[in-house]
C-alpha cells in the first residue's frame, strides 16, 4: 500500500513545482531597478538610486531596455490542422509601468518612448529623434514585427500625430492603429469626466496596457500615479499579434533623444502573462531627481505678498521712526561750536536723563524755564537741566562763549556749570545738581524747616565767598547779574552755593565793562542800572545787600505790610534803623535764637551794600572782611531816601516792564530784551 502512495505524492509534488516554475516565467515585478539584470543598450542606464534612465543630455541617440528572458507570446490551437503557425494564436498579456518625461525646459522637450514587444532586443538598424528607438523608417520591414504604445511629445505630420501629446498603438509602423488619443485619463471619481494629462510635465504617471487574447481587444489606460485605475480605457483597439509574432518575445522600453535634453525615466514595471501584472507599490519607488526649480509652495504664494506687504510696512515704519528721532532729538549745530569741545551736551543724552522732561522730574518753573532733575547715561551723575527759550537774532554766540567761559569756574560755593545744548528756539542750560533745592524754599515757605542762624550765616558767607572770587579771584570779572535767595542753591550739607551763572557777563580785570540789557529781579536792582543799563559788580554788592536783609529778616525784598501796601524791605530796616530797633527786623521765626553781634552786622552791612549810592557800597573783599569780623562794619546813616523813591527813578530809560506771576519777585527789562535776559 505505501509503494502504491509514495509514488503519487512525488507525482503531486513534481506537478507543484512545475506549476510554480511556469508562473515564475510567465511574469515579473520590479520595484525600481536597483537589482534588476536588465538588457540595456544605447543611453539605457539604471541610476544609484534604482530609477531607470533610458535618455540623457546626449543628441541623436537611442536607448533600449529589455526583460532579459523572452516569453511565450503564442499558444497552439488544440485542433487538429495541417499547419501548425496557422492554427496559433497570441496570448492574454498585461504590463503596468510609471514613467516621467523630464524636460530641462518648461514646456519644451524632446520625443517620447515606447513599451515594445519585439522578437529581438538588437536595435542597431533603428533610428533616433521621431522614429523613437523603434524602426529605421516609417514602417518595418517584414521582419521586424514589432508591438509598441508610443507615449509621445512631438507632433510629427509625417506619421499623422494628432498633437504633441498623444498615446498611440504602433504595430510595426510608427503610424498608428486608428488616430492615437491625446494623453488623459476617465477620472471615475468625478463620474468619468475628463482629465487632460501633460506627458512632459516633470510627474510622474502610471500606465496600463492589457491585451485579452480571446477578444483580440488592446486596451491603454493612462492616470497620474497613486490614482487607481480608470474603469474607462484611453485607447481599445482590436490587434491579432498572432500574425506578426513570433513564439518567443521580448518586452521593454524604447526612446530616443532629438536636439532638446530631455530625461526618459521608469520607476517601476511588473509584466504577466494570461493574467493581471502585480501591482506596483509606490513606497518602493525611486525617486524622481529634481529638475529645473523646485516647485513652488501653495503657502509661499500666500505668505510671499503678506511678507511682501510686511516688509514695505516695516520701511516705511523705520523710516518715520528715523525722521521722528531726528526731529525728537534734533539740535542746532554751527561751525563756530566746534571750538566750545565738550561743553556741549547732546540732546539726546538730556532728553534720556530726565526721562523725557516728565513733570515728575520737574524741580522749579518760572519766568525764566523749567529746571528738570536728571541722571546722566552711563554715570551716576546728578544734574539739574534748565530749559530756556532763546531768540536765534541775539547774539548766541557771544551768549554760548560765555557760558562756555563759565564752565570753567571753578569754587566750592557755585554752582558747576557743566555745559550747554542748543535747539531751534531753545537753550538747555547742564548744571550739577543740588540736593536741598534752592534757599527761598526755606526762607519764605511756612511749610519748610526754619534754618538755624548759624545756618543762614554759613550761607551767607558762601555766597559772599563766591561773588568775590567771580569779581576779583578768576581769570576775568564776572558779574553775575541776578543774585537772590531763589538763585542760591542748598547742598547735601546745607552749603550754600551761588547758581544760575546763564546770565552772568565777563569782562578783563581793568577794563570798563559794556552798557547792556537790563536784567534782574524787582528789588535786587541797583538804581544806576535802570538808569544808565551798565552791569558792574557793584550792582551785584546792591543785590547781594538785598540778599542779606531777606536772610536775615525772612522777607521778601518787596512785601505786603498790614495795609495791604506794597513796602520795600530795605526801607523796612531802615525804619528800625532810625528806630533804634534794628534787630525787630530779624526773622520771627528764630524765636530769638540768634547772635546779637551776627544779626547787626547783617543788618547793617545790607543795608551798606544796598545803598542807592555805587560809592558807598564796599567791594566783595571788604564784604567779606566784614563777615569774618576782621573790621567793624561803619554806621551808615539812614537818611538816604526811601526804596521807594529809587524805584521812581527806574522809570528813566527804559520802555516796559517783564513781570513775573510773583509781584514781589517781578523781573524787568526792557522790550528788546530776549527771554534769556529776563530775570527769573
Amino acid at each position: 500500500m505505501l509503494a502504491k502512495i509514495v509514488p503519487f505524492v512525488a507525482l503531486l509534488l513534481l506537478i507543484h513545482v512545475a506549476s510554480s516554475s511556469a508562473a515564475a516565467d510567465s511574469q515579473f515585478v520590479y520595484q525600481g531597478f536597483a537589482s534588476a539584470n536588465l538588457t540595456l543598450d544605447g543611453l539605457a542606464a539604471v541610476t544609484p538610486g534604482g530609477l531607470l534612465a533610458l535618455t540623457n543630455a546626449t543628441f541623436q541617440e537611442k536607448a533600449h531596455a529589455f526583460h532579459p528572458v523572452p516569453f511565450h507570446f503564442l499558444n497552439a490551437s488544440s485542433s487538429s490542422s495541417s499547419s501548425a503557425a496557422a492554427a496559433a494564436r497570441a496570448r492574454s498579456f498585461s504590463t503596468c509601468f510609471v514613467f516621467a518625461i523630464v524636460p530641462d525646459y518648461d514646456g519644451l522637450s524632446d520625443h517620447g518612448l515606447a513599451f515594445v514587444v519585439a522578437p529581438t532586443t538588437n536595435f542597431s538598424a533603428a533610428k533616433a529623434g521621431q522614429y523613437l528607438g523603434l524602426l529605421g523608417g516609417i514602417n518595418g520591414t517584414a521582419s521586424d514585427r514589432v508591438l509598441a504604445v508610443e507615449f509621445d511629445t512631438i507632433m510629427n505630420p509625417e506619421v499623422r500625430d494628432i498633437n504633441s501629446n498623444h498615446v498611440g498603438v504602433d504595430v510595426n509602423s510608427l503610424i498608428s492603429e486608428r488616430p492615437a488619443q491625446p494623453a488623459g485619463y476617465y477620472d471615475d471619481a468625478a463620474g468619468g469626466a475628463w482629465r487632460d494629462l501633460q506627458l512632459n510635465s516633470r510627474k510622474p504617471m502610471q500606465v496600463w496596457i492589457d491585451y485579452d487574447g480571446q477578444a483580440g481587444q488592446l486596451n491603454v489606460t493612462l492616470a497620474p500615479v497613486q490614482v487607481p485605475k480608470p474603469k474607462k480605457p484611453l485607447i481599445s483597439v482590436p490587434v491579432d499579434p498572432s500574425a506578426f509574432m513570433a513564439d518567443t518575445m521580448y518586452v521593454g522600453f524604447s526612446s530616443a533623444t532629438g536636439v532638446v535634453v530631455t530625461r526618459h525615466h521608469v520607476l517601476g514595471w511588473s509584466f504577466s502573462l494570461d493574467g493581471p501584472a502585480p501591482p506596483l507599490d509606490f513606497t518602493k519607488l525611486p525617486v524622481l531627481p529634481r529638475v529645473g526649480p523646485k516647485p513652488r509652495s501653495k503657502v509661499l504664494d500666500v505668505l510671499l505678498p503678506l511678507a511682501t506687504a510686511l516688509l514695505v510696512a516695516a520701511v516705511l515704519a523705520a523710516a518715520f521712526l528715523i525722521v521722528w528721532r531726528r526731529r525728537r532729538y534734533a539740535e542746532v549745530r554751527e561751525d563756530w561750536e566746534d571750538e566750545f569741545g565738550p561743553h556741549r551736551f547732546s540732546y539726546k543724552d538730556l532728553f534720556h536723563a530726565t526721562n523725557g522732561f516728565k513733570d515728575k522730574n520737574l524741580l522749579g518753573a518760572g519766568g525764566f524755564g523749567r529746571v528738570y532733575k536728571g541722571v546722566l547715561p552711563g554715570s551716576s551723575l546728578d544734574i539739574a537741566v534748565k530749559r530756556v527759550s532763546h531768540d536765534s537774532r541775539q547774539g548766541v554766540r557771544e551768549f554760548v562763549a560765555e557760558v562756555v567761559s563759565i564752565g570753567r569756574l571753578r569754587h566750592r560755593n557755585l554752582v558747576q556749570l557743566l555745559g550747554y545744548c542748543r535747539r531751534q528756539g531753545e537753550l538747555l542750560l547742564v548744571y550739577d545738581y543740588m540736593a536741598n533745592g534752592s534757599l527761598d524754599k526755606y526762607l519764605h515757605d511756612q511749610q519748610m524747616p526754619t534754618l538755624s542762624w548759624h545756618e543762614r550765616y554759613k550761607i551767607i558767607k558762601g555766597v559772599a565767598a563766591s561773588l568775590l572770587y567771580l569779581h576779583e579771584d578768576w581769570e576775568q570779572v564776572v558779574i553775575h547779574r541776578d543774585i537772590k535767595a531763589s538763585n542760591v542753591l542748598l547742598d547735601h550739607d546745607m552749603n550754600g552755593r551761588l547758581g544760575d551763572l546763564g546770565l552772568a557777563r565777563l569782562y578783563d580785570h581793568g577794563t570798563d565793562p559794556q552798557t547792556t540789557h537790563v536784567v534782574g529781579t524787582m528789588g535786587y536792582l541797583a538804581p544806576e542800572l535802570v538808569r544808565t543799563g551798565k552791569a558792574t559788580p557793584l550792582t551785584d554788592v546792591f543785590s547781594f545787600g538785598v540778599f542779606l536783609l531777606e536772610v536775615a529778616c525772612g522777607r521778601r525784598p518787596i512785601d505786603r505790610d498790614d495795609r495791604n501796601n506794597r513796602v520795600a524791605l530795605v526801607d523796612r530796616v531802615i525804619e528800625h534803623h532810625r528806630n533804634g530797633s534794628i534787630l525787630d527786623a530779624v526773622d520771627p521765626r528764630l524765636v530769638g535764637k540768634y547772635e546779637t553781634e551776627e544779626a547787626t552786622l547783617v543788618l547793617k552791612l545790607g543795608l551798606m551794600c544796598a545803598h542807592p549810592f555805587p560809592n558807598v557800597r564796599p567791594g566783595m573783599r571788604r564784604v567779606t572782611q566784614y563777615l569774618d569780623c576782621d573790621q567793624a562794619v561803619p554806621d551808615v546813616l539812614p537818611s538816604y531816601v526811601s526804596y521807594s523813591m529809587m524805584s521812581l527813578m527806574q522809570n528813566e530809560g527804559f520802555d516796559s516792564y517783564v513781570m513775573s506771576s510773583n509781584p514781589s519777585m517781578t523781573s524787568i527789562g526792557v522790550s528788546s530784551v530776549s527771554v534769556l535776559s529776563e530775570g527769573r
